[in-house]
């Protein structure tokens, strides 16, 4: 009997963030298979009998390759599991959702997806900031800093990205963000355009830096890459709103 696949959006990691129908799949589920920033207290959620399997992939880090972990999928539905794949934020931004959704169809596998807070929104709302204004800030957009080598992409839209009038939000850029700095400014945006990177948000060890685009390019050079999954945004609203 062929099994079933529930992608599940973790959100950012704080269990009370997660959606009631994600809490029953986990409950339910037999085996679970999560990424690293899924882990922690939300797999307390899952069923006590399920087998639990780190997949998760991380700057620096030994990983498995995406192959490995969409056979996995496979290979534990196929067993009739009904499978939980367990996605940090929400599953269908820069989370390699495609792929894996392609090889369960392609092993005849059924699957469901459902959502979760999107990082960006975690963070804005950490930050005590809205990702939208009427007039100044109309637009939101999102875009990858680290491409499958972990360097800036180089198919980026740049005359886009150096729009000061927009929201930009930059996932897995802590290591790239020198990089764009340096683009978006020969592009044109300010050095001053406001800033904010927020780290680990909604776990206890989260942070939020506030200030320029200049001033963070030249704050991510000097210190150490750290282990905090992080978020830059910049635009018109990063430096409003106020720390709890």
């Amino acid at each position: 009997m062929t099994g079933f696949v529930s992608f599940v959006s973790s959100g950012p990691g704080d269990p009370e963030l997660l959606t009631v129908r994600a809490v029953k799949r986990l409950a339910v589920a037999r085996a679970v298979l999560f990424d690293d920033l899924s882990s922690g207290p939300i797999l307390s959620l899952a069923n006590p009998e399920a087998d639990l399997v780190g997949v998760g992939k991380r700057a620096g880090r030994a990983s498995p390759r995406q192959d490995h972990v969409s056979r996995l999928l496979v290979d534990y539905a196929r067993q009739g599991q009904h499978v939980v794949r367990l996605k940090s934020g929400d599953a269908g931004l820069f989370g390699r959702l495609e792929e894996e959704i392609t090889a369960l169809r392609a092993a005849g596998i059924g699957f469901e997806i459902i959502p979760g807070v999107p990082s960006p929104c975690a963070a804005a709302a950490a930050a005590n900031i809205p990702l939208t204004r009427r007039l100044t800030a109309r637009r939101v957009q999102f875009l990858t800093g680290a491409d499958v080598s972990g360097g800036l992409p180089e198919a980026l839209n740049i005359d886009a990205l150096a729009d000061a009038q927009a929201t930009t939000v930059v996932f897995m850029g802590r290591r790239t963000f020198c990089d764009l700095a340096g683009r978006l400014a020969a592009a044109g945006l300010p050095a001053d355009t406001p800033a904010l990177m927020a780290e680990g948000v909604s776990t206890a060890d989260q942070r939020i830096w506030r200030g320029t685009v200049g001033g963070l390019a030249r704050k991510l050079a000097a210190e150490a890459p750290g282990e905090l999954p992080a978020l830059i945004l910049y635009g018109p609203l990063a430096d409003e709103g106020d720390d709890e």
